[in-house]
């Protein structure tokens, strides 16, 4: 018995070669002249007979899939079972690249199987030759497709055509479902169908706690099936007598709504869950015409493509949040009855699709996460860079090989900190300023641009920080304005200061260290937090204005790091605290991936309280502010300050809500 299979080192041509090989008979695969390599590769990984797998030079865009006459001649008569897996499976791909492989492909491989005299082709369609049928598609249906216009469903179904219309050869066609990973290993060649969610699960995860509702979509149905189930069920229906001319649903009798599926992908990766979930055939309702004209403004494309872009959504995958076909699969049953094949629960292996892909597949692992990839030769500015948060992260850009500008008003502790750099071999400036003066900010602004001709990253590091109630603050309105002045006004002097430069060469990064105090609405605070929010917002507005020139904004809610800036609040040497190197670490976070906002689960989740619920966020704030009076530093109790311990309970309530500010 002898086989001819094209596609056999794509994901499931592979693993039906290894199926092929339990039976008797030589198995010759198509490879491509430059492709040799992959094939003796894939051969070695799954472990195939080298004897009884013989690979065969040719190309699927030729005539005879480019065999030669004395090929053909060689194996005429010698194949039996003609499998044709060749085929793009990819949503995203051209019109052109997909009629070439998925038409004209299919006619090659009809013609070849026919000048080989085989004795049955096998065509390994999809369940998108039904389109986007809205019922129950049967399979003995064909012509009753709905919804083909785009390029993918459409030429599946005219090469399935191609097949069903061929009356050299007999033939049986087999309808995968979604193929996924293997339920066994999780192995999975490529990002598809659900996969292309994962890194919007993989967000929520490190956004939220696991036990925190999420609202999501409900979906239609998705047919998923794992490979080695189209594997199995393939080989076993191949070789039953009397199914020629028959079609094959490989499909789940039994398919998951899209929100159920995610749920179980949330389940599998620890993320919450997407327990609310809104029903999107509601939006069915809304004419067309409406949907249309709302969804080509161009603020709505705009958001929704960058959406897409950040979780690696491709735009084609959206008309099947919705799917509307329902797959009979009896025929398919009937053959399979009494083998053992059948579709495992995505339950049972979710967890193993999820486990390869975190470790293979994830686009995170292919980014350059190294800091020296991101600033080396660039000029990163950090303001405060003589001390705590500011020195420790420029110890790492300057390591990494960043021009590296360290600001701070102390003239003989910053230039200790840069002759140190320098002496480790950083390329390292210090400049003394006084940020809460706006002329000295100017000037600081000239002189970096006149030294180094533009910054790349600027980190506003600075700060000033009050702890005092505000009953204690009556007449301390300096407090707020120095704090302000210091905490936004310099830190926007800056930004203002070097945005002209970054905007014409459309590139930058603003990094603000900003407060998880923000977040919490931390009681005592006000001074500080207000400031701090102040920045926030600003960064907030600018990066909807700037975004399209290149420019980012990252805010680092930062939790409390043990700095010079806390010490006079002594309750603080007993309550857990960041060192400046984690929070250095945080920067660095911000510099490699560039997100919009880093910050705490615990951080996240208080906003989200205080939004959702603010009485109650009211009620525990209240608590925090009568558990922890204002300090002896505060009250200008310079006798106390000796004595001030903190109790337990402050100890155990601080310990709980690690990071904030009390």
């Amino acid at each position: 018995m002898g086989y001819f299979v094209t596609g056999a080192t794509g994901f499931i041509g592979r693993y039906l070669v290894g199926k092929l090989l339990r039976r008797k008979g030589t198995i010759h695969v198509l490879v491509r002249e430059g492709s040799q390599k992959k094939f003796e590769a894939i051969a070695k990984q799954m472990g195939w007979d080298r004897k009884r797998v013989l690979p065969v030079a040719g190309d699927m865009t030729a005539a005879n899939c480019g065999l030669s006459a004395a090929q053909v001649r060689a194996l005429k008569g010698k194949v039996k079972h003609f499998f044709h897996l060749a085929a793009i499976y990819d949503l995203t791909a051209g019109a052109e690249a997909q009629r070439a492989a998925n038409i004209e492909g299919t006619q090659h491989a009809l013609d070849l199987a026919a000048a080989l005299e085989a004795g049955c082709f096998h065509h390994a369609s999809s369940i998108a030759v039904a389109g986007l049928y809205p019922g129950i598609f049967r399979e003995d249906m064909f012509d009753e497709a709905e919804g083909l216009d785009d390029p993918y469903l459409r030429t599946k179904h005219e090469a399935e055509r191609l097949v069903r219309n061929e009356a050299r050869l007999k033939w049986r066609v087999y309808r995968p479902a979604m193929v996924v990973g293997h339920s066994q290993t999780g192995e999975i060649d490529k990002i598809d169908g659900p996969y292309y969610f994962f890194t919007l699960i993989k967000k929520l995860r490190q956004m939220l706690p696991p036990w925190m509702p999420v609202l999501g979509i409900e979906g239609g149905r998705i047919n998923i099936v794992p490979v080695d189930f189209v594997a199995d069920a393939m080989d076993h229906i191949a070789h039953k007598p009397r199914l020629d001319g028959h079609t094959f649903h490989l499909t789940d009798p039994e398919p998951l709504r899209v929100g159920e599926v995610l749920n179980a992908f949330c389940r599998a990766g620890h993320a919450p869950e997407m327990t609310m979930r809104i029903d999107a055939r509601m939006f069915a309702f809304v004419p067309s015409a409406i949907r249309g004209a709302v969804g080509n403004l161009p603020p709505v494309k705009r958001f929704v493509g960058m959406l897409l872009r950040d979780f690696r959504i491709p735009k084609q995958v959206l008309k099947f949040v919705t799917y509307p076909t329902r797959f009979d699969s009896r025929e398919t049953e009937r053959a399979l009855k009494g083998s053992g094949i059948s579709v495992p629960p995505l339950e049972s292996y979710a967890w193993r699709l999820w486990d390869y892909w975190e470790r293979h597949l994830d686009p995170d692992l292919f980014i350059d996460r190294t800091l020296k990839g991101k600033v080396r030769n660039k000029v990163v500015v950090i303001t405060g860079g003589s001390s705590g948060i500011g020195l420790s992260t420029a110890k790492r850009v300057a390591e990494a090989g960043a021009v590296t500008v360290i600001v701070a008003r102390g003239e003989e502790e910053l230039f200790k900190a840069r002759d140190e750099m320098k002496a480790a071999g950083g390329k390292v400036f210090a400049y003394t300023a006084d940020l809460a003066d706006m002329a000295d900010c100017d000037r600081l602004v000239a002189k970096i641009l006149e030294e180094h001709g533009h910054v790349d990253v600027l980190v506003n590091n600075a700060g000033r920080s009050i702890r005092r109630s505000i009953e204690l603050s009556y007449d301390r309105f300096h407090d707020f304005e120095r704090t302000m002045q210091l905490n936004y006004f310099g830190s926007l002097r800056l930004i203002m200061g070097f945005m002209p430069v970054m905007t014409k060469r459309r590139k930058g990064h603003i990094i603000n260290i900003s407060s998880i105090g923000v977040l919490a609405s931390s009681p005592r605070f006000s001074a500080y937090v207000a400031s701090k929010a102040a920045l926030d917002a600003f960064s907030r507005c600018a990066q909807g204005e700037l975004s399209g020139k290149g420019i980012s904004f990252t805010t680092i809610n930062m939790p409390l790091v043990k700095t010079p800036m806390i010490a006079p609040t002594k309750m603080y040497d007993s309550v857990p605290t960041l060192t400046p190197e984690e929070a250095a670490d945080l920067v660095v976070k911000g510099i490699v991936e560039r997100p919009t906002r880093i910050a705490t689960r615990l951080g996240i989740f208080s906003a989200l309280l205080n939004a959702v619920a603010p009485k109650a966020y009211e009620v525990i704030m209240s608590t925090a502010f009568e558990l922890f009076p204002d300090s002896a530093a505060a009250r200008g109790d310079r006798a106390a300050l000796k004595d001030e311990t903190p109790s337990q309970e402050q100890i155990a309530f601080a310990a709980m809500m690690r990071g904030v500010h009390w």
